[in-house]
């Protein structure tokens, strides 16, 4: 069981670490295993269903998820991931951040993805993802290049969603 100690302060917008463009994991780095079991309480603890290093302040192409379907826990860790192929299908979902907390918008992405990255071990495999898998590798991904999911809508809802989470967090803040 991890303890309180072991989580992760998750970043807010406009923390500039979320907008740098993250390092590729090293093969045989012995950080990632810890990182990535703390990432994942992190997420767990929020809650969320993906959470990508850079929202925990370390600029790696480390990536966590689980959508808990059918409500069984399935981890799962994609280190240095990148998307290989996508649909020419489109799909619109509503998706929100950790890192934008409280604040949801319908994004349009390609419908179904695939991904190629390492587990673990190091060992290289793809995942295809379509629906809510499709969506969360996306929007995981993208955090690795500094993107977030508000900079998938129009300016004019954009700046009314980030003038909202500033006024909430300062809010916050003060109490």
């Amino acid at each position: 069981m991890t303890s309180a100690t072991d989580l992760l302060p998750i970043l807010n917008v406009p923390d500039p670490r979320l907008r740098a463009k993250a390092k590729p994991v090293a093969a045989g780095d012995a950080r990632i295993a810890d990182l990535s079991a703390r990432m994942l309480a992190t997420m767990y603890k929020a809650p969320g269903i993906g959470l990508a290093a850079p929202q925990v302040g370390e600029l790696l192409r480390l990536v966590v998820l689980d959508l808990h379907e059918n409500d069984i826990p399935a981890p799962m860790v994609l280190v240095n991931p990148e998307i290989i192929a996508e649909s020419t299908e489109m799909a619109v979902r509503e998706e929100g951040c950790l890192s934008l907390p409280g604040q949801y918008a319908d994004v349009t992405r390609p419908a179904r993805v695939k991904v190629r990255y390492q587990d673990l071990t190091g060992a290289k495999k793809e995942i295809e993802g379509d629906g809510l898998l499709s969506a969360c590798l996306q929007h995981e991904i993208d955090h690795l290049d500094g993107v977030l999911f508000v900079d998938h809508i129009s300016a004019l809802k954009r700046n009314m969603l980030l003038r909202k989470l500033a006024k909430e967090l300062k809010l916050k803040a003060q109490e």
